[in-house]
């Protein structure tokens, strides 16, 4: 068996990254030769050597080093931590005491000793054989690395013709801390002690041994499922390729067919009185088609609006005569191309920016993900305890740094613990189902959480504070990840009596605060703090699109985010809203608005307003279902708020709210919103899908409608008692 393969055969699955990146620096060393005999032209094996082929391969050698030497400190520390935990303890100091006061020579078994018999919990005993696996593969990982390092220095000394491996060795590798023999001798002395303490209960530490066997025999299988699900998923997409092409391909000719076909017709359809507004609705209907089955990238889409929008002449212009009279003039393609094109970078696009600068800054200095490992390391090991946490934890990433991307940082914290879960366990799809749900829940948050936050708040004149609306939506979110998880629970069976190994659980580092790490979350506060004050100082600190401006100038101007970040923001987010902000000034200005507003006025308008968001909730509820949230907000939110205006008691800013709440609350199908696509994109080392449509169907719809009343409840109350 090649090197290469055997590091990754008895490397500890879940630290498989922290190894010595054996394959890459073997890669590195023929690259070097090549380089080498280019320069030289010539093709030998043995080739002369200078400083700079040593420098390149060192330095690679330097930042591997460096990497594991972290590593290792880190596991250690957590080892000793967690000893000393458990040495503190009560009957740990009783064994630890008894053990200090029997002499070497005594002929007293401890064994023997009934005391012992009855002082160790199970909770106990679990948790030393969890710390003696732990050190063991500790153990292992040290002993791996310096094979590793051996043998690539061989590697490198043989192609290049040099005599680097011993100096390095001694120089480098044999001074490093987990390299030492002190060190060695205290990871023994750790191991020794777990023994001891185990056997003092009448264990035979024999057990330990073929529990550590158990555990490196399941490492392996999980390796191997890993090898061949990746060989697996490969074969299949080399089979189904060309077949899925083809379909896809008909699928798109017959949508796009069909969809212009349904264009034209209205384009040329009676069904309103003013040309204007003929065209608008043509335009609206043909977004939603082109949106909804994504024929085309939803930001393509978006950008088609804003082009139709004036090459249609569908924008008016809206003037008062003398007498008081309205007229609407239709503007001419220039005039309507200025003001499309001054309407879609407005605040709410800077509001966006703000979010996903604060978003990426969190993500890229480790705070998000420091946060996140922390409190999972607090989960503990009952399931129901560690869904909910898990769940908790997805909902504050999302309110901070959106719903789309905290799944996907969600789902990495918990790999460890679905790698460990026993072959068919039901507690892995509960847990992801849990993560994207709580996710969507997340979307409500805040203002920056979502686009169909950011959509709400376009659609609300004035915008509310983000006091305000933090007075509605922690209590909906906290109530919503309980209601859905105790829902999962029951769905999946999960029970508390079968617990989650400890070794399972994400470990955080016990890395010190960085002065990045401060300067980015003072200025995260502050933001946050301005936003939540906006309207009291308005004349100050006007929009909140300006206050977005501010961790833009402070992450970018002082270098800790560069043009490499900002390149990467999800510009297609942005340029949707951009789109969506381009449909509802076309829907507005057009008059389309007013009219479809006038026509469901004619129907709603006996209700209350309570009445009058329930139905709108259950409309909203099953669009946002099979299109993506962020349209069914585009579309809908819009029609909301000037119907709100119209009611006898115009309530318009609640409405909207309560309506995109629902909008984020709509999870019942894969498809309905981000997070459920990452969650039903997630497969275990064979390659098979944790969740399947019928999960989604099972779970994501009964919770969905529990989510809607709630909002049009309880949420209605808090609305209400907020001034919204």
């Amino acid at each position: 068996m090649k090197f290469s393969r055997y590091i990754q055969f008895n490397a500890v699955p879940e630290w498989s990254e922290n190894y010595l990146p054996y394959s890459k620096l073997k890669t590195l060393i023929y690259m070097i030769e090549k380089e080498k005999k280019a320069s030289l032209n010539e093709y030998t094996t043995l080739l002369p050597t200078n400083q700079e082929d040593h420098v390149t391969f060192t330095k690679a050698l330097d930042d591997a080093l460096t990497k594991i030497i972290q590593f290792y400190t880190d596991k250690e520390n957590e080892a000793n931590i967690e000893l000393d935990h458990l040495l503190s303890k009560p009957v740990a100091n009783v064994i630890q005491t008894e053990l200090l006061t029997i002499p070497s020579s005594s002929s007293i078994d401890i064994e023997d000793n009934r005391s012992f018999s009855t002082s160790m919990t199970l909770n106990q005993n679990t948790q030393l054989i969890d710390l003696y696996i732990y050190l063991c593969k500790l153990k292992s990982f040290v002993s791996l690395n310096m094979t590793a390092f051996t043998k690539i220095l061989k590697k490198y000394d043989k192609v290049m013709n040099a005599r680097q491996s011993q100096s390095y060795m001694f120089r480098h590798i044999l001074e490093a801390y987990p390299f030492q023999a002190h060190t060695r001798d205290h990871l023994d002395d750790l191991i020794q002690q777990v023994e001891q303490i185990y056997s003092n209960d009448k264990k035979d530490k024999n057990d330990l041994a073929v529990l550590l066997a158990e555990q490196v025999t399941h490492d392996r299988n999980v390796i191997w499922r890993e090898r061949l699900g990746q060989e697996r998923k490969l074969n299949n997409l080399l089979t189904s390729e060309t077949t899925a092409a083809s379909i896809d391909q008909l699928r798109s000719v017959l949508i796009g067919v069909l969809s212009l076909a349904v264009f034209v017709y209205l384009l040329n359809s009676s069904l309103f009185e003013h040309i204007e507004q003929r065209r608008c609705f043509a335009v609206l209907v043909f977004a939603s088609i082109l949106w909804a089955t994504e024929l085309m990238p939803l930001f393509v889409t978006a950008l088609l609006v804003p082009f139709l929008v004036i090459v249609l002449r569908v924008i008016r212009s809206q003037d008062e005569t003398d007498e008081g009279k309205i007229i609407y003039t239709r503007l001419s393609t220039m005039e309507a191309s200025k003001m499309v094109f001054g309407s879609m970078l407005s605040p709410v696009i800077m509001l966006l920016l703000g979010g996903f600068t604060i978003a990426a800054a969190l993500n890229k200095y480790g705070i998000a993900k420091a946060l996140a490992s922390f409190v999972l390391s607090k989960a503990g090991t009952r399931p129901s305890r560690v869904l909910i946490v898990n769940m908790l934890v997805a909902s504050m990433a999302s309110m901070w740094i959106s719903n789309v991307a905290s799944p996907v940082l969600c789902l990495s914290l918990i790999q460890p613990i679905l790698r460990n879960l026993p072959e068919g366990s039901s507690f892995g799809p509960c847990l992801i189902m849990g993560i994207a749900l709580a996710s969507n829940l997340g979307g409500i948050a805040s203002p920056i959480a979502s686009p169909q936050n950011v959509i709400a708040i376009q659609n609300m004149s004035p915008p509310p504070s983000w006091a305000d609306w933090f007075c509605v939506s922690i209590p909906l979110c906290l109530l919503g990840n309980c209601l859905v998880c105790l829902w999962l629970l029951k769905s999946y069976g999960i029970k508390d009596q079968d617990q989650i190994s400890k070794t399972t659980t994400t470990n955080t580092n016990n890395n010190k605060i960085t002065g990045a790490q401060m300067y980015i979350s003072c200025v995260t506060l502050f933001t946050i703090i301005l936003w939540c004050i906006a309207h009291t100082y308005r004349d100050t600190l006007g929009d909140m699109g300006v206050i977005a401006i501010i961790p833009l100038i402070a992450f970018f101007g002082s270098g800790l985010l560069t043009k490499d970040e900002f390149n990467g923001f999800l510009w297609n987010v942005i340029i949707l809203a951009m789109g969506g902000i381009a449909l509802g000034k076309a829907v507005d200005s057009s008059g389309l608005l007013h009219t479809i507003a006038i026509h469901i006025s004619e129907r709603v308008m006996g209700l209350s307003t309570f009445q009058v968001l329930f139905v709108f909730s259950s409309l909203v509820l099953v669009i946002a279902t099979f299109i993506s949230h962020t349209v069914a907000a585009l579309i809908v939110l819009p029609i909301v708020a000037k119907i709100g205006a119209q009611l006898p008691d115009p309530n318009p800013r609640l409405l909207v709210m309560g309506t995109a709440f629902v909008c984020s609350a709509a999870m019942g199908l894969p498809v309905s919103g981000f997070p459920n696509m990452t969650a039903i994109s997630q497969e275990n080392s064979l390659g098979v899908p944790y969740l399947k449509t019928k999960d989604f169907l099972r779970n994501g719809v009964p919770c969905s409608i529990l989510i809607m009343l709630c909002i049009v409840t309880l949420g209605y109350v808090l609305m209400e008692l907020t001034g919204i």
